[in-house]
């Protein structure tokens, strides 16, 4: 009997965004698998935070396609691509500072109705380990629960794909650890996609790796596939 082919969660055909002369994305072809962890790295410059942004709808392309579960959404702006599942923390997860912790997660939750709102919020709160600081200010909270409430909000909007931007940047080695702990938590139920330089955390929790170099896709595989690659040895591992 043949195999059953699973489409692509996320997939881009030739998506191309350049500024002036400077190829930003340039005819990029990527698919996010669901259930991955899928990490995308390259040098400083590489187009990656430009790439997510197009995925999220920060942004429009000049050229190309993004689909999601098969769906063209290439021109869906940023708040519909909310609704449809995809969710890029530094976009979406704006902290309120003055507002306490729980406040700041039920704003996101709303995004789906305010039927068991209290319920909900509570839910993502206890997710990252942060129902017991619910009812503190969100500014009074250390530099590591401030990344967890972010994650938090972001996972309030019960998304298919979330879309994570240097996330452990700041972070102590014991915070590290929990994060990879967590994040391994949300799959499958949530497609994860990170942006990170941390390599060690790279290499630990990512099933896919795709690399960037000049806005143009150098590989993609499994972590060790990536360590083995000559040519991101030489463009971004051996650096």
């Amino acid at each position: 009997m043949a195999s059953v082919i699973e489409m692509p969660l996320i997939r881009t055909r030739d998506l191309t965004l350049h500024f002036g002369g400077l190829r930003a994305v340039d005819g990029v072809d990527f698919t996010l698998g669901s259930g991955d962890i899928h990490a995308l790295i390259g040098p400083n410059g590489a187009g990656k935070t430009t790439f997510v942004g197009l995925l999220a709808g920060r942004r429009m392309p000049q050229s190309g396609q993004i689909f999601l579960a098969g769906e063209d959404i290439t021109r869906l702006p940023a708040h519909a691509r909310v609704r449809k599942g995809i969710a890029y923390t530094f976009q979406i997860t704006s902290i309120f500072p003055r507002l306490t912790v729980f406040d700041n997660v039920a704003i996101a939750v709303q995004t789906h109705g305010t039927k068991d709102l209290s319920t909900r919020t509570r839910a993502a709160l206890a997710r990252v380990g942060l129902d017991g600081l619910q009812a503190q200010e969100a500014q009074t909270l250390s530099y590591g629960h401030q990344r967890l409430l972010e994650l938090a909000m972001g996972l309030a909007l019960r998304p298919r794909v979330l879309i994570l931007d240097e996330p452990t940047q700041g972070l102590a080695a014991s915070e590290i650890e929990g994060f990879k702990s967590l994040v391994r938590s949300l799959v499958p139920e949530v497609t994860v996609l990170l942006i990170e330089h941390n390599m060690e955390v790279v290499m630990d929790i990512a099933t896919r790796i795709t690399v960037l170099n000049f806005g143009q896709v150098l590989a993609t595989g499994t972590p060790a596939e990536i360590r083995a690659s000559p040519a991101v040895q030489e463009a971004y591992l051996g650096a």
